[in-house]
């Protein structure tokens, strides 16, 4: 304790000469620049430690339908030709060379030439009484077509896997700004003091192309980045105590340092330095709530053979049902991502052959239990679920330099993709846009990865264009300076 006080002394001094240079010298825009680059002149809201996360809640605009919201993202961009997006019309044209002007002026990832059209690799059969199209790739999530809405006609400017994973995920396709889930916990705060309000899981042997930026805080406080937990050994890295360090004297240990933040905090005014202060405390109580809420063996037989779990393995079926149970416990935002889904025809577990159909195994069970479990249980009401991915794919076959890829495959295309969303205030059973007769672009009711955005901000209770933050002179929003909530989505 002397030495972390000793050390406190020392910090405090330095930081204490800084403060009173940067007064004298603010008088003029040099000393304002100055303050703004050591990030003194942050006016940034933080938590109430005493209080707890709770006090984060700002404001609300609308009446939310949502509490809270479970993410489903597929990584590498699944092709909505072969999954939701039936074009008879494609089939026809399967192995005929691709129209000049589908090309003309248009930019691909990889597509050189003339690539010959592709017809859909898998069967659809309309299901529900909304008769909504499901391929038979996805059997088990045909059982609850008429619980969710489709998005069938969302686009976006990129077409390369990080930027567009970044542009759906935090609104811009470069880094540094906060993710979805960021937002929403700084905006709603946490139901449970006791885990944190945005987790992240991810499955598929890897975490998604833009990494971990894409669940940062960007410049919100960074007690609101997600925090990624682990299906299969312990769920977050470092969470046990060392040998020989008991509950107790980790206890005080955490107390110590905390003292020494506090008196940080009084001398500086830095508030990260209340955001450690909280990451302290909050790392103590996972230390408990943490491993109980993510062991899933407790869960009885019928409902891991609902979703298809193997406690012990890391996949997105345990992710899943680890889903329901962190939103049951008070988490505001669970983010699941699923990498795999990059369908080039490079070879042959990429392809639309066996790869999609692998890929579509993973998740068809898993993501239909989610669904129904959630319904089961009183939650679907109020818990708001997104499928998608950051793209999606060409009706044309992929070529690079002219040659056919050895495997059946689909470039990134981002004129048009399906999304779709479930409980959480909207409007079940529904189609929302429409592309034309090969999938190739929206003709009716686009929406943009914005309009996707605010429709979510807005379900929660948010008016995306007032839900801001003070940043470097701006009022920075999820949506940047863009986006239309999507109404005719909403019970």
């Amino acid at each position: 304790m002397d030495a972390l006080l000793n050390e406190f002394r020392h910090r405090e001094a330095h930081y204490n000469s800084r403060r009173n240079f940067l007064r004298q010298g603010a008088m003029g825009l040099g000393g304002l620049a100055l303050g703004s680059l050591l990030g003194c002149g942050n006016k940034a809201r933080v938590p109430d430690t005493d209080a707890g996360e709770n006090t984060m809640k700002t404001a609300l605009h609308y009446a939310p339908r949502a509490k809270r919201v479970i993410y489903l993202h597929m990584a590498g961009a699944p092709s909505q030709l072969e999954l939701f997006d039936y074009k008879p019309a494609l089939e026809k044209l399967d192995g005929q060379p691709c129209p000049p002007s589908l090309l003309a002026g248009k930019r691909f990832a990889f597509i050189q030439g003339t690539p010959m059209m592709l017809g859909p690799q898998a069967n659809f059969r309309q299901h529900g009484q909304s008769g909504a199209y499901v391929s038979d790739l996805l059997p088990h999530f045909s059982e609850v077509a008429d619980e969710v809405a489709f998005l069938k006609a969302v686009h976006t400017e990129e077409f390369n896997h990080a930027p567009a994973q970044l542009l759906m995920q935090t609104g811009s396709p470069r880094p540094g700004r906060p993710s979805f889930g960021s937002w929403v916990t700084y905006g709603l705060g946490s139901e449970n003091d006791n885990l944190p309000g945005f987790i992240v899981l991810a499955s598929g042997g890897r975490n998604p192309s833009a990494g971990k930026k894409l669940w940062g805080s960007g410049f919100l406080p960074s007690i609101h980045q997600g925090v990624q937990c682990r299906t299969a050994g312990d769920p977050i890295l470092y969470l046990s105590d060392p040998d020989g360090m008991s509950r107790d004297l980790r206890g005080h240990s955490i107390a110590a340092i905390n003292e020494i933040n506090r008196r940080q905090y009084e001398a500086v005014g830095d508030p990260e330095t209340l955001t450690r202060i909280r990451q302290y405390e909050m790392a103590f109580k996972m230390q408990v709530s943490v491993p109980e809420v993510m062991d899933i063996e407790k869960e009885p037989d019928y409902i891991h053979a609902m979703y298809g779990t193997e406690p012990g393995k890391s996949s997105f079926a345990n992710n899943c049902l680890l889903a329901r149970r962190l939103v049951e416990s008070g988490v505001r935002f669970v983010q699941l991502y699923d990498w795999g889904w990059d369908a080039h025809g490079s070879d042959r577990s990429t392809s639309l052959e066996e790869g999609l159909p692998a890929q579509c195994r993973g998740i068809d069970r898993p993501m239909a239990a989610l669904i129904k479990d959630l319904k089961q249980r009183g939650l679907l009401e109020d818990t708001l679920v997104v499928w998608g991915g950051e793209f999606g794919r060409t009706p044309m076959r992929e070529n690079r330099g002219g040659v056919e890829m050895p495997y059946l495959g689909r470039d990134h295309h981002g004129e048009a993709f399906t999304m779709w969303m479930a409980g959480g205030g909207v409007k079940p059973g529904v189609v929302y846009g429409e592309t034309d007769e090969i999938g190739y672009a929206g003709v009716r009711d686009r929406a943009h990865v914005h309009d996707v955005q605010a429709t979510v901000l807005q379900l929660l209770g948010f008016d995306h264009e007032r839900f801001t933050y003070p940043f470097q002179g701006r009022h920075f929003r999820l949506t940047d300076v863009a986006g239309t909530a999507i109404r005719e989505l909403m019970a």
